[in-house]
Formats: structure tokens, sequence, C-alpha cells
């Protein structure tokens, strides 16, 4: 009996412990699939290809049952179409996306010529290592061609880098190209230098000129020291010949004497007076030149002055665009942001973010190139600021990404605005390579609530703008 019940026993624990085994392997297979389905999706937008056998792996995990025949094929003709990506030049946006790739960029490799030529497999890597190198050269030549707009040289330097840009663009030799990419920086530090010494030149000038002003001022209290020294005289030459003439009248009997002596006192106050006035006269004039000059210089530096803060205010302009799309930039964004932020929170006025994002923007570079990447990125951004409100404000916030603002606008009066705006961008006729393609974006909204801040309102804005990607893409979510 013990032993009937002893065999029970180990019986069920045996089958309690395939219960659990089976649990958990149910539960592990789940979160695979679920990991595989993200991971799918996640690699969407590289090949149409690809993209038609992952639609099948994603169709293939909801049926209960996998033909494991025939996802070893499957696994097959993916691995192929992978192999293949490697061979597609990949495209880069922006600056940070450079910097990716010439960290990403294969190291070289420390064999000899000979056993790299022997080597299949070093080969095809030495030659996707050359491949790469061009790319970042073709950028930096395209980067170095928009700095040239944005910036002034000095002739020979303009020479050069125009020079230089067309050697990045155009020359296969690495050689050559390595040499430019160490010229770039020097450029850059040209541009600079250049600018400093225009600041340093007007500085020396205004100062020279304030000089002048101090040595006018300087002058003009002398003269006017000298008027009153002037007058004084005049005044004590004057007093004298009264006096003078006053003892005679008291002393004179002789009244012929009398009349000669105070003729004689008066020609001589006559004689002081115009003596006074021609010197008067003098310095009146000196003083009117010299303040003539003054003016006319302080005009000068008023102009300079005036060409000065045009100056300024244009290289702070500068410094807050976007050099592809001409769109205020992320630092612009940071304050313009905190400005409505803090006039929200004193007015209470609704106050809007949005995210926008170009759906599949990768493919766009994968399959024309990065210009055109960068001409989607142009036209996106003429369209935002042309169907904006002038009260809107938009910018570009890094890579295929655009943040908007809209102030005293409730999120369902800017859902109404960014949906007549998706509409418009997604009919635009785009074309590459003679080729029709639609270009359509995804975007999030959110409108301030209480205890909100700069960042909880941007999160959840961005929230929104993955609920969008995750519906399907092409359309706007709020949040």
């Amino acid at each position: 009996m013990s032993s009937d019940q002893s065999w029970k026993e180990k019986y069920f624990q045996e089958l309690e412990a395939a219960e659990h085994r089976a649990e958990h392997w149910k539960a592990e297979r789940n979160t695979l699939e679920r990991m595989l389905v993200r991971t799918c999706l996640a690699s969407e937008g590289q090949a149409p290809e690809l993209d038609r056998l992952l639609a099948r792996v994603r169709l293939d995990l909801r049926k209960s049952k996998v033909d494991i025949d025939s996802w070893k094929e499957l696994q097959e003709q993916i691995d192929r179409q992978v192999a293949l990506l490697d061979d597609v030049p990949a495209s880069h946006g922006g600056g940070s996306e450079l910097s990716a790739t010439v960290a990403s960029s294969p190291k070289p490799s420390a064999m000899t010529e000979d056993e790299s030529d022997s080597d299949p497999s070093c080969s095809v890597a030495n030659a996707e290592h050359q491949s790469q190198r061009l790319r970042i050269a073709r950028r930096v030549g395209h980067l170095l061609g928009q700095l040239l707009i944005q910036v002034s040289l000095e002739p020979d330097a303009e020479t050069k880098a125009r020079n230089l840009q067309r050697a990045l663009l155009t020359s296969e030799n690495w050689d050559e190209l390595r040499d430019g990419l160490n010229q770039v920086a020097d450029l850059i530090v040209a541009a600079v230098t250049r600018s400093q010494r225009e600041f340093e030149s007007f500085l020396k000038r205004l100062d020279e000129r304030l000089e002048m002003l101090q040595e006018h001022f300087s002058v003009q209290s002398s003269a006017q020291s000298g008027r009153q020294a002037a007058a004084e005289a005049l005044d004590c030459n004057i007093r004298e010949e009264i006096e003078l003439v006053s003892r005679h009248i008291e002393a004179s009997d002789d009244l012929q004497g009398l009349k000669t002596s105070v003729s004689r006192h008066l020609e001589f106050i006559g004689q002081a007076v115009d003596r006074f006035r021609v010197e008067e006269t003098e310095r009146e004039k000196m003083l009117s030149e010299q303040l003539q000059a003054v003016q006319e210089k302080v005009a000068v530096m008023e102009a300079h002055s005036e060409r000065m803060q045009g100056q300024v205010r244009q290289e702070r302009e500068r410094a807050l665009t976007d050099l592809l799309t001409q769109l205020p930039n992320r630092e612009a964004w940071q304050e313009r942001l905190s400005f409505e932020f803090n006039r929200w929170r004193r007015y209470q006025y609704p106050l809007t973010v949005g995210v926008m994002d170009i759906d599949l923007f990768k493919r766009v570079n994968d399959s024309f190139g990065h210009k055109a990447g960068d001409r989607v990125l142009q036209l996106v951004a003429r369209e935002i600021k042309n169907r904006l409100r002038n009260t809107d404000f938009a910018a570009r916030f890094g890579g295929e990404e655009f943040v908007l603002l809209f102030p005293e606008t409730r999120a369902d009066d800017a859902l109404m605005v960014m949906e007549k705006l998706r509409d418009h961008i997604s009919a635009l006729p785009f074309h590459f390579g003679g080729s029709p393609v639609t270009i359509t974006f995804s975007a999030g909204l959110t409108a301030f609530k209480p205890d909100d801040t700069e960042e909880t309102v941007f999160d959840r804005a961005d929230r929104a703008l993955y609920t969008a990607k995750d519906a399907g893409r092409n359309c706007v979510r709020v949040g």
C-alpha cells in the first residue's frame, strides 16, 4: 500500500512539475513573440523585400502553430536581405549622424597588402571601409558648402574653401580627402578669427573717436577759460580807463585838456572792445569748426555703431537658425518655450505644444541619398512656416523632428491646424529619381496643465507622437 502511495505522489509531483514547465515555456514564448514583433516593426523601412518578409513573420506569429521548415527557409531569406543592406550606402542627415558614422567606421586592419589581396573577406572589409570614408568626405563637403553661405572669409581663404569643397565632393583619393578634412578645421578657425579681428578693429576705431571727443571738450574748455579771462581783462581795462577819466575830470580845470583826455581814454576803451570782439569772433569760428568736425565724426561713429549692431543681430539670428531649413533651431526653441511657459504661468492662457516627425525618413535617405533627404526637410519646413499663424512658433528639433508652439490655443484647435498641415504635405508632389514619392508625418500634441513644467509637457507630447507612430503613422494624436 505504501508503495502505491509513493508511486502516486511521484506521479503527481512530476505532473505538477510538467505543468510548471509548460507555463514557463508559454510565458517565454509570449515574451519572445512580443520582442520579435517589436523588432520587426522597428526594422521596417529598410527595404521593400525585407518589409515583406518581416510582415510574414508577424503573420505567422499570430497563428497558434509555426511551420519550422517554412521558418528555416524564411530565416535564410531574411539573412540574405540583411546581408544586402550592408552593401547599401548609409546616409547621414546632420552633424550628429556624421559623428556616429565616424565612430562606427571599421578600424584599419594590421594585415599587409598581400594578405589583404589573398583574403576575400578582408578585401570586402577594405572596400566597405573606403566607402565609409568617401561618404564621410562627401557629407563634410556638403556641410562646408552650407558654412560658406553663412560666413564670410578672406578672399584667399574663400578660394581655398571652394577648392576644398570641390575636392571633398568629387575626389576618390583618400590621401587628398584626408588632407582636406584636416583643412576644414583651419577654415572654421579662420572664419572665427576674422570675425574677432573685425570686432577688435571696431573697438579700436571707437576708442580713437572717444579720444578725439575728449580732446575737443578739452579745447572747448580751454576756449571757454580764454573767453572768460578775456572778458575779465576787458572789464578791468574799461574800469581802469573810466577811473582815470573820473580822476582827470575832478582834477582838471582846463576844459579843452579835459576833452582831449576823455577822448583818448574813450578811444583806448574802444580799441580794447574791438580787440575783444575780434578775438571772440576767432574763438567762435574755431569752436564752430571743431563742433562741425565733432558732429561729422559722431555721425560716422553712429553709422559704425548701427552697422555693428546689425552684424550682432545677424550673428545672433544665425546662431538661433537651423542652416538647412532656415527655421529656428533647438536653442531658439528652448528660449521661446521658456518665454511662453512663463507667460502661461502668469496669465493662464491656453498653450499647446506639438512634436512632429517625418515618417520613414531613413527610407528616403537610403533610396535617394542625403541630398534628397535634405530637400524633403527644406520643403516640409517651408510648408510649416507658410501654413502656421504668425503667432505660432516652429523649430527644427533635430534630424527629421520638428517642434511647435501654439500660444493661446487649445489642443483641439491645434489638432485642426495640424490635420490640415498633414493633409497638405501628404498631397505634395515629391519626385526623386523620376518617381513620385509620398511624404507624410506623424505628430503628438498636448496642452499645458496645472503643475506642468517645460519638461513634463514636452515628454507628454513626445509620447503622443509615438502613439501616432504605433497607430500606423501619418496621423496626429493628442496626449
